[in-house]
Formats: C-alpha cells, sequence, structure tokens
C-alpha cells in the first residue's frame, strides 16, 4: 500500500506509534533513527559520514499536536539541548524542509535508518516513497551458476537475490535529482524492517552494505545466527545479499540514462535550462546498475553452456585477482574493485566474443573463439588486460542487441570504458585510473613470469598460490596518508552528488591529480584500503543509513626506473602561445611552478626538486606525492607518513659524524664517486711508475665493495686532522682492496715461498716510488693480516701494500701472478710435482696428510676466489649497480640486515649476499650485460627502490627451502639452453645443501656453487637466517595496521644465547656504524673518554684496525670446536654465544679432546665419576676475559 507524504502529521504520529507499540521485544530500546544525508556543501573531508547524520531525539514517542505543532506535555519547558540544536539546524541543512524531515520519519519505526542519498527533496517535493510486494525475486550473481570461488581472509560467499520492485512505484521523472535512488532506499529499509521482526521467521542478522561506499548502491546483508532451526544456513559459510532492482519496463526511460545526459539539477530553478547542467555520467551508471543483476546472469548462464572452459577460465581470472587485491578482504585491496564480479565475466566476453563493430578500428579486439582451454582464455584476458588501453580506447563488448550509447558518449565523459554484453553498465567507471593502471602492470608481470624462459621457480605457485597483497614487495613507495583533515582546493558540488558522496569524489579527484603530477614516472598511483576490518566493517547496522569510511588511505606507487628519478619537470616554453596549458601547469604545481632558463638556453615553465645526497634522489617521487598533497588538499607531513628516510638512516652516519666529514672532507670527494675518483687517481699514480719497476703494469682490478656501490656504509677518507676532530669510536678507516697484474716473465721463480718473498720486493719498490711521486701519500708493505686462520702457512699469499692517499683514502694492494695456480696444482696432482719420478700409492696416501698438501688445498682456494672469481664478481655486480638503481641500496640494506643479526662476515660472506639480491633483478640473464633497452614488461618484475628490494629478499629467505637445492644466479648472462631444459634438469644440476656450507648459490663460472658459501652458513646457521627472516616478514605486514618502526628490522634478540660477551664501545673504532649506537659516546668528550689509550693520538689513522672483529676472528678460530659465535662486524658492542649442546653430557677423558673440560660433579657437589669429564663452562669464560682484557667489559651467562 502506498503511503503518501502528504497526509496529515496527526495520522502519522498514530501509525508511527502503532508500529512502535507492536515491535517485538528483540528491537534495542536506545536504538535511533539515522537517517540523515551528506551536507549539502559537500566538505571534503574523510571520516565517517555517519557524522553528518541525525542521531535522533530520544527514545520516547511523544504526541504531537496537529494544530499547534507542540509536544502535549505540560512540563516546564527546557532549553534545547545541543543534540536537539543539531537535529534542527540539520533539518534545514541537509533536507531542506523541517516538514519533510519529521514526514520521511513518521514512515519507519525509530530504530530502523533510511539510507537516502544526496540530492534530497525540495520543499517542492511532490512525489511518493512507497513499498509493495517484489514483483519478481530471482537468485542471481555467482552463486546459481555455480562459479563462486573462496574470498580471502576467512570473509564469507555471497549469495545475491535481486528482489525486482513493482514498476507501479516509479514514474517516467524519477531518473533526475535522486528520486529513483530515495525510493529504492525507503523499499530497502522497509524490507530491512519486515525481515528483522520475528514474524518473518528468519533468524538473521539485518545488515546494510554499500558497495565502494556509495549510498546509491546500497543492498541488504542477512547474516544467519546458528540455532539449528529450519533457516539456519551458517553451514554454507554465507550471506544473503538483497539487492533492489527494476525491470528494463519500468517507466524510467533508458536513454535518459546515457553518460551525456544531465540528471542532476543540484540548483536549478523553474526557469534553468536543461543544456545549462553537466552531465552525471556516474550517477547514471549507478542507476543503470539496478537493472543489470538479471541481464548478467543469463548472460553469464549462456556463457557457461555454450564455451565449455567459461567456468574453468572465470575461476583462474578470479583467484589471480583476488590473491593480487582486486577484490574483497580485510588485508589492503585496491579501491575500485569491491564486487567486481560481473568485471571478470565481461572480460572474458570481450577476448571471446570481441568488441562492437561500433568501436573505433584502430583498437578493435578480434573475437578468439569458443574452443580455447581455459589457461588460454585466462592468458588471453591477462593479454587484454596488458594491452589494451581503456583510457584511450573504450570498449563495448560484442552484443546480440545494438548497443543503446554511442562510443563517443562514453570517451567523452567516462575516463575509462568497457561496458557489458547487455549495454547497460560501464564496468570499470568506479575504478579510480590508478587502479586500472596497477590492474595492466599486475597483467604484464604475471604474463612476464608464465612466459620467462627461466624454470628456477614454480609459475603455479607465484601466479597462483602466492598471496601479493604485501604492499612492501608489490610498491616502490609506500604512503599513510591521514584524510581526516583533507580539503579539496578546488571543489564541486556538481561532482560530489555524480559520484555519490564526498568522500568517493575526494578519492577519485586525489588520484586523478597524483596520476597527473607523476606522469611517466610511475607504472600506477594506487590507492588501497581494507573493504572490511573486525574494527571497520563494511556492513553497518540499520540505525546507520550512510557507510562509514576510514579517514586512513595507503597509496602505492610502482615506479618507472627510467623516469621516476628525473629532478626537472619541464612544462610549456616561455614563448608558448597555449595559455591554458600554462595555466594548467602552474594550478598543478603552484608555488613549484617558475620560469627557468636551462644550458640549452630552453626557457620554459619548470618544476626543479632539490637533493643533497645521491640517495635522496630515490626520493624525488615521494616529494612529488607530498606536494601535491599539500598543495590541492592542505595535508602536511604530519598526515603523509612514509619510511624511506627510516630505511636510509640505517645504512647513514650519524648526523653529527657525516657533517664533519662533509665539512673537512668534501674537498676530495666523499662517498662511492669519491673513492671510484681516489682509485682512478692511485691507478694513474702506479702505472707512472713503469720505469722505475722491473715490469710493466698491465691492469689494476678493483674487488672492492666500495668501488661497486654495494658496500652498506658510504665510503669516506680519513686524514689525520678529520681523525683528530672525531672521537676515537668513530675513527674507522675502510681499507680498499685491488689486484695489480703484472706483464708475463720468465724471470719469475718457479717456487711457491720464493714468488712471496719477490712480491715483497715489488711492493718495496711501488711504496717508494709511491711516496716520492706524490707529496703526502703514505705506503707500508704489511706481512700477514695476523688472523689465526693464516697460521703458518708458507704457501699461502699473505702480504699486501698498504696505501693511504693525501686524501684520506686506503687501499690493500695485492699482486696476481698466475704461475702459482700451475705450482699449486702440482702439489696437488695425483702425479705429486715432479710428474717424471715414480711415487708409490701409499706415499701419495701419506703426502695428502701432509702439511705441504694441506697447506696447498687452502693456498689454492684463496688463490682461486681472489685472484680469478673476486675481479670477474666484481666486475658483474658493478654492472648491476649501473643497469639497475635499485640494485646497489637493496644489497646495503640485505648486508645491514644480515650484520645487524650477527650474520655478516663471520658466518654469510658479503659476495653471497650480493648473488642473492642479484637474483631478483637479472632473472632469466636475458638483458645482463646488453646494450638493449630493457623492455617494461621486464621491468615490471624488477624492484625500482631499495625498500621493494629489501622486502623481497627477506620474503626470499624466509621461504627459501635451501634443503631441496640450491639457487641458480644468471649473472654472467642468460643461461645456455641445455642447464635449462627443464625445471627438474636444472634443479639436478645443483648440488644438495651441506653441514659444512648449506647454501648453493651457483653462476655460470661457479656451477657448484660454493666459492662464496664454503665458509657458511652451515645447516644450523642458515635456519637461524630463514628463521629470523620469517620473523621480519611478519613484522613487514605490520605497516598496514598500525605504526611501523623500521629500526625494529635491524635489532637484533639475544634471548637465545647461552653467554654474551659485552665490549667497551669506547674503544671499538667501528661503534659509530652501530644501528643503535649512543649519541653521548659519540661525542669528542663522551662518557667514556677517559677510557681511551694515551698512546691512541699517536697514529690517528689506522686502516682496517677493528680489534673487535680481531677478537671474534680469534675465539672463532680457537673454540670451534666448543661454542658457535656471533657478531654484528658494523660496530657491534656486544658477542652472543651457543654452546655445543653435545659437550654438556658427561664423557670419557682424553688427550686433546678439542675443549677445556672439567670432571663431572655429583648433585652434591662432590666428584662424580672420575673417567668423565664435561664441558669447563665457567673456565672458558674466563679465558675469553682474559683474550679479551681491555676490550671485554663483562661477560653475561646467560644458560649453563
Amino acid at each position: 500500500m502506498a503511503l503518501n507524504l502528504k497526509r496529515k502529521r496527526g495520522e502519522e504520529t498514530r501509525s508511527r506509534k502503532a508500529q512502535k507499540l507492536e515491535e517485538d521485544s528483540d528491537i534495542s530500546d536506545n536504538g535511533s533513527q539515522v537517517d540523515g544525508s551528506e551536507d549539502e556543501v559537500m566538505q571534503d573531508v574523510s571520516g565517517d559520514e555517519g557524522d553528518e547524520e541525525w542521531g535522533g531525539v530520544g527514545d520516547e514517542v511523544q504526541t504531537v499536536n496537529p494544530a499547534r505543532n507542540e509536544p502535549s506535555s505540560s512540563k516546564t519547558k527546557k532549553p534545547p539541548t545541543g543534540q536537539e540544536l543539531r537535529a534542527i539546524r540539520e533539518a534545514t541543512d541537509l533536507y531542506r524542509s523541517s516538514s519533510f524531515k519529521l514526514q520521511i520519519d513518521a514512515l519507519l519505526p525509530n530504530n530502523v535508518a533510511v539510507p537516502y542519498c544526496s540530492p534530497l527533496p525540495t520543499e517542492d517535493t511532490n512525489w511518493k516513497v512507497a513499498f509493495e510486494a517484489p514483483d519478481d525475486i530471482t537468485l542471481v550473481g555467482s552463486w546459481p551458476n555455480k562459479i563462486s570461488v573462496k574470498p580471502k581472509d576467512g570473509q564469507t560467499y555471497g549469495v545475491d537475490v535481486a528482489v525486482q520492485m513493482p514498476d507501479s512505484l516509479f514514474q517516467e521523472k524519477d531518473y533526475s535529482n535522486g528520486r529513483f535512488f530515495q525510493k529504492k532506499a525507503f523499499y530497502l529499509a522497509a524490507l530491512a524492517n519486515s525481515i528483522r521482526n520475528l514474524k518473518s521467521g528468519l533468524n538473521v542478522d539485518v545488515h546494510y552494505e554499500s558497495t565502494s561506499g556509495d549510498p546509491r548502491l546500497t543492498k541488504l546483508v542477512l547474516v544467519p545466527k546458528s540455532d539449528g532451526s529450519q533457516a539456519d544456513f551458517t553451514k554454507l559459510n554465507a550471506r544473503v545479499c538483497i539487492i533492489p532492482t527494476i525491470s528494463t519496463n519500468s517507466p524510467i526511460p533508458l536513454h535518459r540514462l546515457s553518460p551525456a545526459h544531465a540528471n542532476i539539477r543540484a540548483n536549478s530553478t523553474k526557469t534553468s535550462e536543461e543544456g545549462t547542467h553537466s552531465p552525471t555520467p556516474m550517477y547514471n551508471n549507478a542507476l543503470l546498475t539496478s537493472f543489470s543483476p538479471k541481464p548478467h546472469l543469463l548472460s553469464t548462464y549462456n556463457d557457461i553452456h555454450s564455451i565449455p572452459a567459461f567456468a574453468d577460465a572465470l575461476s583462474l581470472v578470479r583467484i589471480w585477482a583476488n590473491q593480487r587485491g582486486f577484490g574483497e578482504g580485510s588485508r589492503l585491496c585496491v579501491k575500485g574493485f569491491e564486487s567486481s564480479g560481473p568485471l571478470w565475466c565481461g572480460l572474458l566476453e570481450l577476448v571471446i566474443d570481441g568488441e562492437e563493430p561500433s568501436t573505433s578500428a584502430t583498437s578493435k579486439r578480434k573475437p578468439l573463439g569458443k574452443g580455447l582451454s581455459s589457461y588460454q582464455l585466462f592468458k588471453a584476458v591477462l593479454d587484454c588486460l596488458a594491452k589494451h588501453d581503456f583510457t584511450k580506447h573504450p570498449a563495448l563488448i560484442k552484443s546480440t542487441a545494438n548497443h543503446k550509447f554511442s562510443v563517443t558518449e562514453f570517451k567523452e565523459h567516462h575516463s575509462a570504458t568497457l561496458v557489458d554484453s547487455s549495454s547497460l553498465v560501464n564496468l570499470i567507471a568506479y575504478i579510480p585510473l590508478g587502479s586500472l593502471d596497477l590492474l595492466r602492470h599486475e597483467a604484464s608481470k604475471t604474463l612476464e613470469i608464465l612466459n620467462s624462459a627461466s624454470l628456477a621457480v614454480d609459475p603455479f605457485t607465484d601466479v597462483f598460490l602466492h598471496d601479493h597483497r604485501d604492499t612492501a614487495t608489490r610498491f616502490d613507495v609506500i604512503f599513510q596518508v591521514d584524510l581526516s583533515t583533507a580539503k579539496a582546493r578546488k571543489s564541486s558540488l556538481h561532482q560530489s552528488l555524480d559520484f555519490g558522496s564526498p568522500t568517493n569524489y575526494l578519492f577519485y579527484n586525489m588520484n586523478a591529480i597524483l596520476r597527473k603530477a607523476l606522469g611517466d614516472r610511475t607504472h600506477s598511483v594506487a590507492f588501497l584500503q581494507p573493504s572490511s576490518t573486525p574494527s571497520n566493517p563494511s556492513t553497518r547496522p540499520l540505525t546507520q543509513a550512510h557507510p562509514s569510511t576510514s579517514s586512513t588511505i595507503f597509496i602505492g606507487l610502482v615506479l618507472d626506473p627510467n623516469n621516476a628519478f628525473q629532478l626537472v619537470q619541464h612544462g610549456p616554453a616561455a614563448d608558448s602561445t597555449d595559455n591554458e596549458a600554462l595555466n594548467e601547469f602552474r594550478e598543478l604545481w603552484g608555488s613549484k611552478s617558475e620560469m627557468r632558463r636551462f644550458k640549452d638556453g630552453r626557457i620554459t615553465e619548470s618544476v626543479v626538486w632539490d637533493v643533497k645526497t645521491a640517495d635522496e634522489r630515490s626520493h624525488v617521487p615521494a616529494m612529488v606525492v607530498r606536494h601535491i598533497l599539500q598543495w590541492h588538499f592542505g595535508l602536511d607531513e604530519d598526515h603523509v607518513q612514509t619510511w624511506q628516510s627510516a630505511y636510509d638512516s640505517v645504512i647513514r652516519l650519524p648526523k653529527e659524524i657525516a657533517a664533519r666529514y662533509v665539512q673537512l672532507a668534501a674537498g676530495s670527494g666523499i662517498g662511492f664517486k669519491g673513492a671510484i675518483k681516489a682509485f682512478d687517481g692511485l691507478v694513474k699514480a702506479v702505472k707512472a711508475l713503469d720505469d722505475k719497476l722491473p715490469l710493466s703494469l698491465i691492469s689494476v682490478s678493483p674487488v672492492s665493495e666500495s668501488l661497486r656501490y654495494t658496500s652498506t656504509f658510504n665510503p669516506v677518507p680519513l686524514t689525520p686532522s678529520l681523525a683528530a676532530s672525531l672521537p676515537p669510536n668513530a675513527r674507522y678507516s675502510q681499507p680498499i682492496s685491488i689486484v695489480f697484474e703484472f706483464e708475463k716473465s720468465a724471470k719469475w721463480p718457479d717456487d711457491l715461498r720464493a714468488i712471496q718473498k719477490i712480491k715483497l720486493a715489488f711492493f718495496e719498490s711501488i711504496a717508494a716510488g709511491l711516496m716520492e711521486s706524490v707529496s703526502g701519500l703514505k705506503a707500508s708493505v704489511v706481512l700477514g693480516s695476523g688472523d689465526l686462520k693464516e697460521g703458518n702457512n708458507e704457501l699461502l699469499d699473505k702480504a699486501f701494500l698498504e696505501i693511504v692517499t693525501p686524501e684520506g683514502w686506503a687501499f690493500h694492494a695485492r699482486i696476481w701472478h698466475d704461475r702459482e695456480a700451475t705450482l699449486l696444482d702440482r702439489i696437488l696432482d695425483d702425479k705429486g710435482p715432479l710428474p717424471h719420478i715414480f711415487v708409490s700409492k701409499k706415499r701419495k696416501q701419506a703426502e695428502r696428510k701432509g702439511k705441504e698438501y694441506l697447506d696447498a688445498v687452502e693456498a689454492k682456494e684463496v688463490y682461486d676466489r681472489r685472484y680469478l672469481h673476486a675481479p670477474r664478481h666484481h666486475r658483474a655486480i658493478a654492472a648491476l649497480s649501473h643497469q639497475y638503481s635499485a640494485f646497489s641500496g637493496t644489497c646495503r640494506l640485505v648486508k645491514r640486515w644480515f650484520a645487524s643479526h650477527w650474520l655478516l662476515g663471520g658466518h654469510v660472506s658479503e659476495e653471497v649476499v650480493e648473488l642473492l639480491c642479484a637474483q631478483l633483478f637479472v632473472g632469466d640473464g636475458k638483458f645482463v650485460g646488453s646494450d638493449l633497452e630493457i623492455p617494461a614488461s621486464t621491468l615490471a618484475v624488477v624492484p625500482s627502490t631499495k625498500e621493494r628490494g629489501f622486502a623481497m629478499v627477506i620474503r626470499f629467505l624466509s621461504e627459501w627451502k635451501w634443503e631441496d637445492g640450491g639457487v641458480w644466479v644468471c649473472l654472467y648472462g642468460p643461461r645456455k639452453e641445455e642447464e635449462a631444459e627443464g625445471e627438474e634438469a636444472s634443479k639436478s644440476d645443483l648440488p644438495k645443501a651441506s653441514t659444512a656450507g648449506a647454501w648453493i648459490v651457483s653462476t655460470e663460472v661457479d656451477q657448484g656453487g660454493k666459492m662464496w658459501s664454503k665458509g657458511g652458513p652451515d645447516a644450523i646457521v642458515a635456519r637461524r637466517v630463514r628463521a629470523l627472516a620469517g620473523a621480519a616478514w611478519k613484522y613487514l605486514q605490520t605497516v598496514e595496521d598500525g605504526p611501523f618502526n623500521v629500526k625494529g628490522l635491524f635489532i637484533h634478540p639475544t634471548e637465545d644465547y647461552d653467554f654474551l660477551v659485552r665490549l667497551n664501545p669506547s674503544v671499538l673504532p667501528r661503534y659509530v656504524h652501530n644501528v643503535a649506537a649512543d649519541e653521548k659516546l659519540l661525542s669528542k668528550n663522551g662518557k667514556f673518554a677517559n677510557a681511551v689509550a694515551k698512546n691512541q693520538d699517536q697514529e690517528l689513522v689506522r686502516p682496517g684496525f677493528d680489534p673487535a672483529r680481531s677478537l671474534f676472528n680469534d675465539l672463532q678460530t680457537t673454540y670451534s670446536d666448543t661454542f658457535r659465535i656471533f657478531y654484528d662486524p658494523y660496530g657491534g658492542d656486544t658477542f652472543g654465544a651457543v654452546w655445543d649442546p653435545t659437550l654438556k653430557d658427561p664423557r670419557p677423558f682424553r688427550v686433546l679432546g678439542g675443549f677445556s673440560s672439567v670432571p663431572t660433579k655429583e648433585e652434591n657437589g662432590k666428584a662424580g665419576d672420575r673417567g668423565l669429564v664435561t664441558l669447563n663452562d665457567v673456565g672458558v669464560l674466563g679465558e675469553i676475559r682474559r683474550l679479551g682484557s681491555g676490550l671485554v667489559k663483562s661477560v653475561v651467562k646467560r644458560y649453563s
């Protein structure tokens, strides 16, 4: 029965009271009607739109006197409360009519809100809202067609029910000014009120839910209660969504809903003409969705039964999309893809049936036919998404009937267009362009993985099983933005009404402006928000008319490394006659836009981004975003958070120390460029000594991470004057390793020991010549590093030349002589060093256990690593640093992570870390060392910032099953075909992990994969790395949950160690590199300044001097059979160690047992069995104190 809004107030009151009395006991007494709408002013602020809604006037129902319109109460009148004043104001502001407010309040009980939307009716409203029994109820969506896929994050399936509203409720003009949506809202509220009544027999919880936060797309959600009744459907793990629809035969004319029609007249007058109003494409599209559920159901049904692989292909597409956040979930999802089921069906129809002939011929997609397999259709959809630009080329899916609206209308009024086969809805109208860009990018990435020649990674797992919603490995730059105070510089009431709410318009407008400002710097600018969380669910109670929106949004940038870090953005030229373009550029950039003259003579309007260091250049995209949000939306830096600077801080010196370096060493150059410049200068100086040396210098090969851009900290010089200004614990000078290669000569001796002596003579000549030719240079010959591992091996190449340039750069130079390898091979050969002399088999076996043979084995390993593999590795890594802008920073962060968790150097070599990072960049090696431009599809899978690269390495380490085989890194070019014939074959090429060196990291020149991992990590440490990486990966996921502290990734837990050795920070030259250094200790007069040795100032610059590292190496060598020790080589002030658990069990005493032992004792303290001994942990800890006298502050025993 229709309810006339023009009826008397007295009748309304009686009706309302009667309904109130008939309510069942399960209705909440304190429920209030919340039926307000958006403010007419349409403030562009994010937050709970319900804040602008009326909260009701209380629980009491007062009888109103129709004549005087006053409560019939004899109580003394009180001044209105604040809530009542707000209700009065909103009755005027929101509804523009207090009588209309009272009338719609009377239609429903006080605890069911009507989800009316803007624009609301005016005083002149003369139409009805009513409820009648639906004409038709149809099960629609994926459920009836049996194509539902499992939702993410444990959410329930959605069962859509289309309730067709009777045509008699609508009039021809209901398309205008929201009349249809007001009637639909009332119909939905009346339906909700009936369902929630116990008399309905449905024991369910009833909620509202608005797709994409648009009040016009509100539906009812029925959640079952587990009561065992006949109506209980909890076992289905589903919820029922009731969607009001309308038939195509309704009085509303479809031709009035074209994108070009203007159906909102917010400020209309009786004399205004239609032509003066702007089109409302989003509004019209929202209205058309009410026609679409049933046609979509029938269209999908026909496709399933006419195309054998359609259902399976659709499942693959939807699973792929859900794994990448193009759907709903409690984690961060891509904005615009809520309730996007029809989109995936539409894409499949597009590739199968093709485009409508009316579409432009240049972009027309030809149909693929119906005989393809599900996988072929899946790849065809990805190819369509990756290559078809829906913004430039609107796509109208081929339809059995002609499309109702022309492609020109869609192109002019929609940013992107994909019209379904029913010719009703633009399926991508609500998706921001940045989100569409991300969809295209993800499709390109997936195609690159599927088409890759490398079979080291299972594509099925990566494409369908991995959850790719994590922001850390997906986006190069991430922002967390608080929109609670956001207000657009230029707002439009008409646009807000067109988009359904100010919040939706704010999102879309912000995304469009950011996308325009970033331009070709990015592949995608995506907005991310969870579609539903426990604290902010997508559903809302019936007492809340409008959806609540979180004020926090995440912005993810996928950068184009070729353009992302440009410092200058050029605009129109000064002599340009296009004033519109000039004004548009100035409007976009505001105060950053200025007229500049460049070196090539051009004078253009431009934007210049100032950076002080090379690391800051990677911040340029973030600078753009911050400026745009500040200029256009009033969001200062406190409301826009990113973590790039926090990551930078862990690989930088403290500000105070860095400032001194810049001040005193800036003239000579600092950083990687300064180190390379110093290396080039040294090479020239040495080559100038050819007349003073017996052999000519052929080449000088760099083998240092400081010269290949991968050292954790920027290399810096240290002069005596600079060292004097620094505290003692900040005077570390990192030496740069280089290798001299002289011309071949027969004058070299054939004895290994004699060769080492000849090298000393060369070093002496070079040192004398350099100090004579270069003023201020110091050079000295070092006979050994003092490492106990070197022992008394006379065959080992121990000596090196230490050079300190006048600018403070330190170098360690060695000489490569290829004759050494031949002589070592003779010792190691089965025939012995003299092949013509017969040696018995027994003698051969004895020689293999002799000192010379063992020394030769060690010397050959060092020779191969130092003179063959190290230069080759250096050149390959340096080339990657030039080819990929993010590679250098990724290596530096990953090294810092390994070091901060006490693994780098002692257990994991720096070279193997570089290889693990390289495998993320080189892929199948197709473009390694190539001058060809890397295609965008390949760059799509490569990180463009160090933060993303770091997260990808951490994820790899947490998932790597090194027990099953190693990793192949195409460091020197593409892998040969015979080496990659198949996945199983490639895996069989790699040896399995062993306890000596668990990691197998193979390259073309090291197919055994042990060159850089033979010394570790072993199986125990490798498991430790995986556990630490797993914890770090979980912590990286918390960036979406709340406050995220980057430094927390680099703070090492010490609870698992049996004992800790605390060092004195004041005597550690590298303490300045400590990840959590005490700033007070880094001042010249720190609290331990009086502990500095008196003779320390005599020689301030000592390259490579690190007493903590020396002590660590000695303890590791001496007690290798007793405990395993760990340490942070970058300024760590604590050692951590764990005892060998087998030594705690009593065992019989034997001479040279390999560890310090003590007789076992019984529980009463008396001596036990005299033949059994156990670990003497007290004695070992005492020895450590004595060995580290002056360096060790304390030894803390945690577990025995």
